[in-house]
């Protein structure tokens, strides 16, 4: 695979998201899903309903999220959807939890290198595109969360996340004690499940905002520890992700050494290792940058 587009602006604006989708060129028509992170009670860094409201009105889209599978305020659907009330979502958007009724949806993965199948919410089958708006930042377990994460954790029922966590064998064992490198091949597994599930009908943008080393699903997570960096955007969720990191590793921010940390000592960037195989995308990039 040659070289994927990446687009890029420092300016973190609500008019920005919709100048960096066009640039894509690549409209989302039909039924368009916009998946997010709807944020955990208590969590301070996630990005608000408001700052999206622009973006998701241009695409005509519905605000998709499934149930997590650990504790806290949205393991169940009827705590989720309170939720997701609370926190402005239902407010200004159409909302769908993907996973709020079983059964959940298989996707296959033919060339899987740890799982071969998918449990996402079974919502998902009824959308012909995808809009991913990730809040790119750390993870506690996966190292960093970007489009890679919600592509595979984030579209995953909460079945399929402990499934995913534990790389194909108990869903319901615990997930702290799930071999690490698997699991971060199985997220890359489930992630080209859900990209190839919608062909060329996806959009991805990464918003390098609030940059804490921990995931928007922390009820209790530290601070951002570095400067906000911009907006990104590509059809190729691989080269997205990427992208961002190699901004964080060649940034002079201080805090940066403390990201790269969480990233290295979960291994995150074992995500990237057999894209190829997968067919998921690119890690070689052009960053075309723009005002």
């Amino acid at each position: 695979m040659g070289k994927s587009v990446v687009y890029f602006t420092k300016n973190i604006t609500k008019e920005n998201l919709i100048r960096i989708y066009d640039l894509l060129n690549n409209k989302l028509e039909g039924k368009v899903a916009v998946k997010v992170h709807s944020g955990e009670e208590g969590n301070q860094n996630y990005l608000h309903p408001d700052f999206f409201k622009d973006i998701v009105d241009h695409v005509n889209g519905t605000i998709v999220e499934c149930n997590t599978a650990y504790e806290g305020e949205r393991n169940t659907s009827e705590k989720h959807l309170k939720l997701l009330k609370r926190h402005g979502w239902s407010e200004y958007f159409k909302v769908d939890l993907l996973d709020e009724e079983g059964p959940d949806a298989i996707l296959p993965i033919p060339n899987g290198k740890i799982i071969k199948k998918d449990y996402v919410g079974k919502n998902l089958l009824n959308y012909n595109s995808l809009l991913v708006l990730s809040h790119f930042k750390g993870h506690p377990m996966g190292g960093f969360g970007g489009a890679l994460k919600q592509l595979s954790i984030g579209c995953a029922s909460s079945y399929g996340k402990g499934y995913i966590h534990n790389s194909g064998g108990d869903a319901y064992a615990d997930m702290m004690k799930a071999n690490q490198d698997d699991f971060i091949h199985s997220m890359a597994d489930a992630a080209s499940a859900v990209h190839h599930h919608f062909k060329n009908k996806v959009c991805y943008i990464n918003v390098m905002k609030n940059l804490s080393v921990d995931c928007d699903c922390c009820s209790i997570a530290e601070d951002p520890c570095m400067k906000d960096i911009g907006i990104l955007a590509s059809l190729d969720p691989v080269a997205l992700d990427k992208a961002c990191l190699d901004l964080i590793k060649n940034s002079d921010d201080l805090g940066k050494e403390h990201f790269l940390e969480r990233v290295s000592s979960r291994h995150g960037e074992k995500i990237f290792d057999y894209v190829d195989q997968l067919e998921l995308g690119s890690l070689e990039y052009e960053l075309v940058e723009f005002e």
